[in-house]
């Protein structure tokens, strides 16, 4: 199981270079079964503002529903945002995304940001790596 962290997918949306390929290269190998891969609830809300401030809200909204076609939404709770407030990371956004990684099992958080993660419980990867890791 992977976390995708929501750069991922606002790479993949808005087509960023020089991110977009790999992450979207990443999501093609989830959707076609490769790995099980999880997203945080508060990504969504996330990737929603960041698409939709740049594209617009219906191709933001129809981007998330083809992605939960094939990714699961991680269920938290009161317990995970505690975990996350005692996480010694930087960015609290970070830190639920590493509470988030944890309460799902996942083996990595696939993230651009990698340094970002440097005291997660869960090792990030980026997602050239974790595509690779994939059997590329």
């Amino acid at each position: 199981m992977l976390l995708i962290d929501s750069d991922i997918l606002i790479d993949a949306a808005l087509v960023r270079e020089p991110y977009a390929a790999s992450s979207t290269a990443l999501l093609a190998q989830v959707r076609q079964g490769r790995e099980r891969a999880c997203i945080a609830w508060h990504t969504i809300s996330n990737f929603h503002y960041e698409v939709a401030r740049e594209r617009d809200a219906p191709y933001a909204r129809q981007f998330m529903a083809d992605v939960l076609e094939f990714v699961e939404v991680v269920r938290t709770g009161t317990a995970d945002v505690r975990y996350a407030l005692d996480l010694p990371m930087a960015d609290f956004e970070d830190a639920l995304q590493a509470a988030a990684a944890r309460a799902c099992g996942a083996r990595a958080i696939v993230t651009r940001n990698v340094r970002d993660f440097a005291h997660s419980p869960v090792p990030a990867v980026t997602p050239g790596a974790a595509f690779a890791g994939l059997g590329r």
